[in-house]
């Protein structure tokens, strides 16, 4: 099976054609309204001076003749004889030719041909004009129409075509050279590389493909990145109540006692924690389908759910209603109020409000806060203030990025706030759909 073109061949192929095409079509415009009626004037001016010639040259005195004759020939390339045209006129000759004998038969009167004659200055024409009752033979010489039009069509024609194949294989080119990175750099995704990202540059269909291609490499590139975290950060955590587990064995051979097995299933329980974390991040990339939901009743089930009698969540929402993956959105923001309950004991404000764009969702506490440097750090996996790693004092790490992720999932938008007068806001943007 013959395998296919290149693009950059395809293009240069059509584009030829496309070039090639309007070239002939501009030369026939041309010809048609410009050329031709130019010649048409040209040949009955022609015409004309040819049968004034042969009259003026009737009504002369004979001894004035060879005078007008000498003057004919040196201004105007014609000459005047007695003797009728030769035979040679079914010779082809120049497409002006045949002008000028529709000229002459519309000034005579008389459908003629022009005859041609090989002499000693060149190829000369030669027509009969009737004159005062007799026909007088003038000739005109070729070089007095120095023209070559078919020449100059065939000449235009190659130029044109070698033109119009090199800016089509440059047009081309310049159209598949930035295909062509992006093949080079899918190829090193592909290969599990990181490639270099695309200029965002050119023209905008192209700056745009650029722009989306870098943006998913990133993507990639954070995915990787959280995925090799991810699988350190659970051999890591796993690791410790696996120890503890073995050791407790090992004791309750010797010693059955209600302690060891209570550590047992805190232990068990830690790694359910720790191994269900990790499929809600997991998850986290599964769509859901978006649902109306009316947000202050929705928000105040989320606020009696993860309130506390030391840590009460008050809610601030206007009444509207918003389209929203509902269970998404309640992982999300329970793990934001998880971590204020954690980390702020005193009292947590769930709060909404309402832009032309978008609905924004905020919880809002009166905590130590994070450092500026750390607000971006904190949503990577197993990342934790806290560094002892305690699942007691910092848990395990995994609560922000999964909400990252579903955020990036569903088309949301995070941040991390410094709270005005102490504390941290996190904030969660949703597309403006009231229903």
């Amino acid at each position: 099976m013959r395998a296919p073109a290149s693009l950059a061949r395809q293009n240069a192929r059509t584009l030829a054609v496309a070039f090639i095409a309007i070239e002939l079509l501009t030369i026939a415009l041309f010809t048609l309204w410009v050329l031709l009626p130019l010649a048409r004037r040209s040949a009955d001016d022609l015409a004309g001076l040819m049968v004034l010639s042969a009259q003026t040259w009737a009504e002369l005195p004979p001894q004035t003749r060879p005078a007008f004759e000498e003057e004919l020939f040196r201004s105007h390339a014609l000459a005047l004889r007695a003797d009728p045209p030769g035979d040679g006129a079914s010779a082809w000759h120049a497409p002006y030719f045949y002008l000028l004998e529709e000229a002459l038969r519309q000034r005579t009167g008389v459908a003629q041909h022009l005859s041609s004659e090989e002499l000693d200055s060149g190829t000369w024409y030669w027509v009969a004009v009737p004159t005062a009752g007799a026909r007088l033979t003038v000739g005109l010489s070729a070089t007095r129409v120095n023209s070559q039009p078919m020449a100059a069509f065939f000449v235009a024609l190659a130029v044109g075509l070698l033109l119009a194949l090199a800016v089509a294989i440059w047009l081309a080119r310049q159209l598949t050279r930035p295909l062509a990175k992006l093949e080079a750099a899918s190829a090193v995704i592909g290969e599990g590389g990181q490639p270099a990202l695309l200029p965002e540059t050119g023209p905008r269909e192209v700056a745009a493909l650029s722009r989306r291609f870098n943006a998913m490499a990133t993507q990639v590139r954070d995915l990787l990145a959280s995925r090799t975290t991810l699988l350190a950060g659970v051999s890591h955590d796993l690791r410790t109540p696996l120890t503890r587990m073995r050791l407790a064995l090992e004791m309750l051979k010797d010693d059955p006692n209600p302690a060891l097995i209570e550590r047992l299933e805190h232990d068990i329980a830690q790694m359910n924690t720790l191994i269900g974390n990790v499929q809600d991040l997991a998850r986290g990339l599964a769509h859901e389908k978006p649902t109306p939901i009316d947000l202050p009743a929705y928000l105040a089930q989320l606020a009696s759910e993860h309130a506390t009698t030391t840590t009460p969540v008050v809610v601030t929402c206007p009444p509207c209603r918003v389209a929203a993956p509902p269970v998404a959105l309640a992982r999300a923001l329970g793990n934001l109020l998880q971590n204020a309950n954690r980390y702020a004991p005193g009292g947590v404000d769930l709060v909404a409000e309402r832009t032309a764009q978008t609905c924004r969702i905020g919880v809002l506490d009166r905590g130590p806060g994070i450092a500026p440097e750390q607000l971006e750090a904190v949503f990577q996996p197993f990342f934790r203030l806290d560094a002892s790693r305690s699942p007691i004092t910092g848990g395990s790490g995994l609560g922000l990025a999964i909400v990252r992720e579903l955020a990036r999932a569903n088309g949301w938008q995070v941040t991390l706030l410094a709270r005005e007068g102490g504390g941290l806001q996190t904030w969660i943007a949703l597309p403006q759909t009231d229903t």
